[in-house]
């Protein structure tokens, strides 16, 4: 048996080595070796990943991108399974829900960890370790500005517990997508910020109904009795908040960033800031490699290329992401000139760990109510 797996061992301390001499090298020494692979697989979880293979390919011809869209849920899944059948999928992993991809991805070298070069001096170490994440981006409470044109109809987040917006509150079933997952449970790890709202709201302490454990439980168990909307998708939601022609629109979670696509879409979107306690989650898209990456030299060159080059934005590497309500963690990037800056944003940061410990709890309370 010991002379079985002798090979084998080897095999991997040279693989191991050369991904360490990869991670050194610079672009220039990257291209060629890139080029020979002539291919890299990315699995993302937005559209805008088309946008960043049309670029990249431009950038690098003779290296052909294969971009694959799907949630961070559907990843996570899809990783696992092609780890255990011992297929190697994608190159780079660009994906959210980090309690998830940190604790059971990570930390099972499922994927790894990779810094351009470039990058080290320029993005803080708490968004390098233990995963390199290449932007902020959020779930948060959303409206439709054309029919609220003097901000949000909603100042507490208790508001939406009230009558006035019964059965007109909307987002994507947590259950279904791990940052409405992540939304759900930061809530209730804010408790104390949540009860201290409801005092704001109501007048009075809050009173947990039986076998409620905390503020954040109150309020998601009086969200579902006040007819809380859930569908399959952030377009629906979107669409639903955010379509021109109406007069008394939903409001509900969803990306900030999705404003980006109210002139296309014929929505107007906005994002509720102004108020108690917060508006939702703000997250980290991390970008990392497979640690069995079948093209390791292209895949290190993509993560480069997505952190954008050096130009105050990021140039085309970037700029699917550089709009209002995304913020990239390389502190030299220009501020977008229509994006609330992020110190004055009303959001919570989750701490992936944190959210982590609970998430499975709060699944199960999530479920018990639907």
């Amino acid at each position: 048996m010991l002379k079985m797996l002798a090979p084998f061992c080897a095999l991997a301390l040279a693989t191991s080595a050369y991904a360490q001499d990869l991670d050194g090298k610079s672009v220039a020494d990257l291209l060629p070796l890139a080029k020979k692979e002539a291919k890299v697989t990315v699995y993302a979880f937005t559209s805008r990943i088309g946008r960043v293979e049309e670029a990249f390919e431009t950038a690098y011809p003779g290296i052909d991108m294969v971009a694959f869209d799907m949630s961070s849920t559907e990843q996570i899944a899809r990783i696992k399974s092609e780890a255990a059948a011992g297929v190697a999928g994608a190159d780079v992993i660009y994906v959210s829900d980090a309690p998830v991809v940190l604790t059971e991805l990570a930390s099972q070298n499922l994927v790894t960890r990779y810094v351009p070069p470039r990058m080290e001096s320029l993005v803080p170490e708490q968004f390098k370790s233990p995963l390199l994440a290449q932007r902020l981006s959020t779930k948060v409470l959303m409206h439709n500005e054309e029919a609220y044109p003097n901000g949000s109809p909603v100042k507490n987040l208790w508001d939406l517990t009230k009558l006035e917006w019964k059965g007109r509150v909307i987002m994507v079933d947590p259950l279904q997508r791990g940052d409405y997952l992540d939304l759900m449970t930061e809530i209730v790890l804010k408790s104390d910020d949540m009860a201290k709202a409801y005092e704001a709201a109501f007048g009075k302490p809050i009173a947990l109904g039986e076998g409620i454990d905390n503020a954040g439980e109150q309020f998601i168990t009086d969200l579902f009795a006040n007819d809380l909307v859930l569908v399959g998708s952030t377009d629906d939601v979107n669409k639903a908040i955010g379509a021109k022609g109406q007069k008394n629109p939903p409001i509900g979670f969803t990306s900030y960033s999705d404003r980006r696509d109210n002139e296309d879409e014929g929505w107007a979107l906005q994002v509720a800031n102004d108020i108690v306690p917060s508006n939702g989650i703000v997250f980290p898209a991390f970008l990392a490699l497979n640690a069995t990456a079948a093209n390791p030299a292209a895949a290190r060159l993509a993560i480069d290329f997505m952190m954008g080059d050096d130009s105050d934005t990021g140039g085309d590497g970037f700029k699917p992401f550089y709009v209002a309500g995304d913020w990239p963690t390389r502190t030299d990037l220009a501020q977008h000139p229509d994006a609330i800056p992020l110190s004055d944003f009303k959001s919570w940061q989750i701490d992936a760990a944190e959210t982590a410990k609970i998430r499975a709890d709060v699944a199960d309370f999530v479920l018990a109510l639907q």
